[in-house]
C-alpha cells in the first residue's frame, strides 16, 4: 500500500473551481498540501481524446488527478494517461451527486455498487505505479451509513485502495441540488472517525465542513490520517493554507505573506497572457486572498470589474493593491 505523505492536508476537488490556475495559486501559499484537480471523466479522456484536460504546471506538485467513471477498463486507461502525464496520485470520484454525473452512472451513485468500485480500483492499480485512492460519501439516499459504509470500505480496501477520503455527509441523489448536498445533510464526523479506528490499515482522510486548521488538527489527532479542506480554502486561501506547512507538516519555513503570493503569481500571469489567455481566468481564484482584511472588498471589486477587460494585465494587481490602501479612490 502506497501512502502519499502530503495527504495529511489536502484541498478538495471542486468542479469549476480547482482548475490548474487555482492550483498554481494555492501552491504559492503552501508547498506541502496535496492539491486535487477538478473531476475529469474517463470517457472524455479515453473516448473523447481530451488529454488537454490533464495539463498542469510542474510547480503544482504534489497534485492528484480525480477521475470520474464506472467502467473498469476505461478508468484503467484514463489512470494510465494521468500517470503518464505526471500526476502523483489517481483518485476515483464516488461522491459527486450532480445529475450529469448520475446519468453517467458514476459519482455518488456508485456507493450503491461497492463491488463495481472495487473492480475499478483493481483495474486502475493494474495500470499505474502511483497511489490509487477513492473519495466517497458515508452513504446515499435511504442507505444507513452505519450499515453500508463498513462493507464499502472493506471492499475497496481488499481491492488495494491506497487511501480513502470520506466526505462525512450523505448524498441525496433526488430532491437536493449539488449545492444543497454540500450543506443540508448533517455531518457525521463520529462515524468517519469510527471507521478510521475499525480499519487501521487503510489510510483515511476526512472531508466536509472543515473551515479551520484547528478542526483539521483535531480530527487528525482523533485518528484520521489526514483532513481535506474544500470551500474554506478557496474563499479564504491565505487564512487556511499559509500555516499548513508549519502546523500540519512541521516545516520551519515561515508563512509567505499575501504580497509575496502576488509577486509569485506575476510571472505566471504574464506567461498566461502571452499565450493568449485572459487575466480573469487566473484572478477569479485570487479574490479571497485578503478575506477578512481591511480593503478586501476593494481588492475583490477592482479585480472583478476590470480583469475581463482586454487591456487588463499584471498591472491590475498593483492597482488593486493601491486602491486597498486608499479605498476612496475606487469611486474614480
Amino acid at each position: 500500500m502506497q501512502i502519499n505523505q502530503h495527504a495529511r492536508l489536502s484541498t478538495a476537488p471542486m468542479m469549476d473551481w480547482t482548475d490548474r490556475h487555482c492550483r498554481y495559486f494555492h501552491r504559492q501559499i503552501t508547498r506541502q498540501a496535496l492539491l486535487y484537480t477538478e473531476m475529469v471523466t474517463a470517457p472524455a479522456l479515453v473516448r473523447g481524446g481530451a488529454v488537454h484536460l490533464l495539463q498542469f504546471h510542474a510547480n503544482e506538485h504534489p497534485v492528484a488527478l480525480q477521475l470520474g467513471g464506472s467502467d473498469p477498463r476505461e478508468l484503467a486507461q484514463a489512470a494510465r494517461l494521468g500517470a503518464e502525464a505526471g500526476y502523483d496520485e489517481i483518485n476515483l470520484n464516488v461522491g459527486c451527486p450532480s445529475d450529469r454525473v448520475q446519468s453517467g452512472t458514476f459519482g455518488a451513485v456508485l456507493m450503491k455498487s461497492p463491488e463495481l468500485v472495487a473492480r475499478c480500483v483493481v483495474a486502475m492499480k493494474s495500470e499505474v505505479d502511483v497511489p490509487v485512492t477513492v473519495k466517497c460519501r458515508i452513504g446515499v439516499d435511504n442507505q444507513e451509513p452505519e450499515q453500508i459504509l463498513p462493507e464499502f470500505i472493506k471492499q475497496v480496501q481488499d481491492a488495494g485502495c491506497d487511501h480513502l477520503v470520506i466526505h462525512a455527509r450523505k448524498a441525496w441523489l433526488q430532491g437536493l441540488s449539488p449545492k444543497e448536498n454540500r450543506d443540508i445533510p448533517p455531518l457525521d464526523y463520529a462515524l468517519v472517525l469510527e471507521m478510521a479506528h475499525r480499519f487501521p490499515d487503510l489510510p483515511m482522510s476526512i472531508n466536509g465542513g472543515i473551515e479551520s486548521l484547528d478542526l483539521a488538527e483535531e480530527l487528525i489527532a482523533g485518528g484520521m490520517t489526514g483532513a481535506m479542506i474544500g470551500r474554506a480554502a478557496y474563499h479564504r486561501p491565505w487564512d487556511l493554507l499559509s500555516e499548513v506547512d508549519r502546523r500540519i507538516f512541521g516545516t520551519e519555513t515561515p508563512p509567505v505573506s499575501r504580497e509575496e503570493v502576488i509577486d509569485r503569481m506575476r510571472p505566471y500571469i504574464a506567461d498566461h497572457l502571452e499565450q493568449g489567455g485572459k487575466l480573469h481566468q487566473i484572478t477569479r481564484h485570487m479574490l479571497g486572498l485578503f478575506a477578512g482584511q481591511p480593503g478586501a472588498r476593494t481588492w475583490r471589486r477592482v479585480l472583478s470589474e476590470k480583469a475581463n477587460r482586454p487591456e487588463s494585465g499584471v498591472a491590475l494587481l498593483d492597482e488593486a493593491l493601491e486602491r486597498m490602501q486608499d479605498p476612496d479612490r475606487l469611486a474614480g
